[in-house]
């Protein structure tokens, strides 16, 4: 059985997730990224592509005021392994799925899986994370990783923070294409729940 998928998505009113430039820091307010970090510990794994590991530099790690938490897999999705040992997930926990032969970096471990147009595919990301002993996983970008889940129809779950800011057609989309040319091919979602979140709006659906 396949980890249950969580894409969480901290955007625009119009989807973007950085500027032109790869400005993101901080589209959602301080309300919505300790949801995130609820998000976060209520995972056993949280993956990003390494476009924002090198971009952000994130630790994704769960941080919660006044308690500690048990820390989740952090998973990279690097196929020709460009995350720097200096990187801050290189240190600790962290697994890097690469579609080339494995090299060192830092103390991270590193697994070349089956690949596909020279990106590991999705089937062998969610194998590779369920060897691991994780039942869930949170997607948490970028938009190339969000579209190749989403493709793939494995998305169980979105958490969308929508900040009330526009940041035009140049902005950086929260999901990259999806080539569909036909409306009845989209990924369809059914809304859970949607309220305030500070000054944002935090939305939850379902696949269909």
């Amino acid at each position: 059985m396949r980890p249950r998928v969580t894409l969480k998505l901290a955007t625009s009113l119009d989807g973007r997730i950085a500027t032109a430039t790869g400005e993101s820091k901080w589209i959602t307010g301080e309300a919505a990224r300790l949801e995130g970090h609820r998000l976060r510990a209520a995972h056993d794994a949280i993956l990003v592509g390494v476009e924002t590991v090198l971009a952000d530099d994130p630790e994704l790690t769960a941080r919660l005021p006044g308690r500690s938490v048990d820390q989740p897999l952090r998973v990279v999705l690097d196929s020709r392994l460009r995350t720097p040992p200096t990187a801050k997930l290189a240190r600790g926990e962290t697994l890097i799925l690469a579609a080339v032969t494995p090299s060192a970096v830092g103390s991270a471990t590193v697994e070349q899986v089956e690949s596909e147009d020279g990106r590991p595919t999705v089937a062998a990301v969610l194998a590779a994370i369920r060897r691991r002993g994780a039942a869930s996983v949170l997607i948490e970008g970028g938009g190339q990783a969000a579209a190749s889940f989403l493709q793939a129809g494995v998305v169980d779950r979105l958490e969308w923070f929508r900040a009330p800011i526009l940041l035009g057609g140049e902005g950086r989309p929260c999901v990259a294409a999806l080539a569909l040319t036909q409306l009845a091919d989209a990924p369809r979602f059914r809304r859970l729940a949607a309220e305030p979140c500070g000054d944002d709006l935090w939305e939850r659906y379902e696949r269909l």
